[in-house]
């Protein structure tokens, strides 16, 4: 689904990324691990095309995506959500929602006015996909409530949700744990389990929670100073020497 081919992202003197090389297979959870200072989310901003690789080539299936910027990867399905959820506080849960679709015909003035009986059948099938996604994620009850007033984990499901507005075909995520309390971290470790297993969805998972990423991830690729350490199962990393030396050994 997605293939990181020796990517570097260099700035001034110092090399974030160096060399990193891995893929993402379909229908698959892969978990992507290392210390602080790794080189993790400079690659994934890198995939979602938020910087620019100094070299090496990132293809989405086989179309050459390296460079795009984010709206473009948007489109193509490629999406992220952030260690700090980005919602938009004075909208409500539902709305952070409809406003997901790319190319609404309601945001064209000229249509609004002369196609306004399609502009609503779209909204009104937007609001039912939305309300699809809220049950999903048991965000229901908080349909109609500014997302400003969520709690940290009710945020990381909605930008979960979000996500899934457009049908993805690739889903990373950043630190999905961080900030969450242990029930909301089942629930939301149970959805990531769900959307995989029952819609096939892919995922590119960021987090320190090594007990939450062996439960979640097929495969985990551990990262230390910009390169990548060592790949398999969480059984074979943590019985890798290096990557007890450069990580396990020290958490």
């Amino acid at each position: 689904m997605l293939t990181i081919d020796n990517v570097s992202k260099q700035f001034a003197g110092v090399r974030a990324v160096d060399g990193c090389s891995f893929q993402v297979e379909p229908a698959r959870i892969t978990g992507l691990i290392g210390p602080n200072g790794a080189g993790k989310t400079t690659l994934f901003n890198m995939i979602a095309g938020f910087i620019k690789p100094t070299t090496g080539r990132i293809a989405l299936k086989d179309q050459d995506v390296t460079g795009l910027p984010p709206h473009q990867l948007f489109k193509l399905g490629v999406v992220r959500t952030f260690q700090i959820p980005r919602e938009f506080g004075r909208m409500t849960v539902l709305e952070n929602l409809m406003i997901v679709p790319p190319q609404q015909l309601g945001e064209n003035l000229i249509a609004s006015w002369l196609r306004w009986r399609k502009v609503l059948a779209e909204e009104d099938n937007i609001r039912r996909k939305a309300d699809e996604v809220l049950d999903y994620l048991n965000l229901t009850h908080v349909r109609n409530d500014l997302a400003q007033g969520l709690s940290g984990g009710q945020k990381k499901l909605l930008e979960l949700g979000r996500t899934l507005m457009i049908d993805p075909e690739v889903i990373l995520l950043d630190e999905p744990g961080a900030g969450v309390n242990k029930t909301l971290l089942r629930e939301l470790s149970d959805i990531i389990e769900r959307l995989n297993q029952e819609r096939g969805c892919t995922f590119c998972i960021i987090d320190h929670d090594l007990e939450l990423m062996d439960r979640l991830c097929d495969r985990i690729v551990v990262m230390a100073q910009g390169k990548v350490l060592a790949e398999g199962t969480m059984a074979t990393v943590r019985q890798n020497t290096e990557v007890q030396a450069a990580y396990l050994g020290n958490v």
